[in-house]
């Protein structure tokens, strides 16, 4: 029994042997797999393009908003109470025009006041007059009466001046954008009460790139594209900002013509500039740029190893941007996948 005993113990313990030599050599197998497999994913995929020199067109485009030439706030010159308005949203106006009312009781007494304290200083200068010619005034009191006359016609003229201000007119000819306040509203001096824009004719703001920007002049024409009408209408340069938004971008002014009225402020537009074309530039495609544009990092191939470059670029042609310096022509730059690289990084081109 005992014999039985030492035989079974035996053969487990054989057993387990063998199960933990399969183990192992599973284990060693899987790790020889994983080490492959970690070894082909330190590759990354990429996609990739040529630096090329090419023939390239002068018409370049930039994207722009409408934006009214004139915009005013029409406000009161005085506080009161709102008693009338004139217009509504919509109306058209002139440059002078009563547009709204306020109260002006309180001031019509301080000017009915005035015109009186006025009439009777004139009576009494004049009663005086005809009694200095008989000598029942002295001339000190004839001058002073004089004076009275004096000071009481500039009150009144003042509060003449004030009462008018009771009406509200607008400063520009356009047409009502909005209107701020109600009937019976108290508003306070320099309060807006309605807004007129002007859009007999429109300006088109717009961004162009430093290479660019030296090439324009104000007067210049530029052709504009509204994106909804799709005609084309000719505008000129009124504005070149002399500095950049600080991203190597600088803003220009085109007016164009709009007595119609058959486009409107905040209205998509483009901006058709056309120069003279280049040959023999050197290009890459504006998706093989890290970040944007203007950081001028790019990803190059060399011997199947991403490598980051600080370039100098010139123009940017939209989908194309013109390299002046950092890359020859046949150079290999990333323009897929940067997000997964970092400098010195291998990769695989994807077909």
């Amino acid at each position: 029994m005992k014999k039985k005993s030492i035989i079974t113990i035996i053969a487990l313990i054989a057993v387990a042997a063998i199960f933990f030599l399969i183990l192992q050599n599973n284990k060693s197998n899987n790790e020889a797999e994983l080490s492959i497999v970690a070894q082909e994913n330190t590759e990354v995929s990429v996609r990739t393009a040529s630096a090329q020199r090419e023939s390239i067109s002068g018409t370049f485009t930039v994207n722009g908003t409408f934006q009214p030439e004139t915009r005013a706030n029409i406000s009161a010159e005085m506080g009161g109470q709102v008693v009338a308005i004139y217009v509504e949203e919509g109306d058209a106006v002139k440059a002078g025009q009563v547009i709204a009312r306020l109260s002006g009781d309180k001031i019509n007494v301080n000017l009915n006041n005035a015109k009186a304290n006025l009439d009777n200083a004139i009576s009494t200068l004049e009663r005086y007059e005809a009694a200095f010619k008989t000598g029942g005034v002295t001339a000190v009191q004839l001058d002073q009466a004089r004076l009275q006359v004096q000071n009481a016609r500039a009150q009144f003229d003042s509060a003449n001046l004030s009462s008018g201000d009771t009406n509200v007119r607008s400063k520009i000819s356009g047409i009502v954008n909005e209107k701020m306040v109600e009937l019976g509203m108290v508003v306070g001096p320099g309060t807006p009460i309605i807004e007129v824009v002007d859009i007999s004719s429109l300006k088109l703001r717009v961004e162009v790139d430093e290479a660019v920007v030296s090439r324009l002049q104000v007067g210049d024409t530029v052709q504009v594209v509204p994106s909804v009408t799709k005609d084309t209408i000719s505008g000129k340069i009124t504005f070149i900002a002399p500095a950049s938004n600080g991203a190597l971008k600088f803003p220009v002014e085109i007016i164009v013509e709009n007595s119609e009225r058959t486009r409107r402020a905040g209205m998509y537009a483009t901006a058709v500039f056309n120069e003279s074309g280049l040959d023999n530039v050197l290009t890459i495609p504006r998706e093989a740029f890290v970040g944007s544009v203007s950081d001028n990092r790019v990803f190059v191939l060399e011997n199947g190893i991403a490598k980051v470059k600080e370039i100098q670029t010139g123009i940017n042609y939209g989908n194309k941007v013109e390299v002046t310096a950092g890359l020859n022509e046949g150079d290999i730059v990333v323009t897929s996948g940067q997000i997964n690289l970092t400098d010195n990084t291998a990769v695989k081109i994807l077909k």
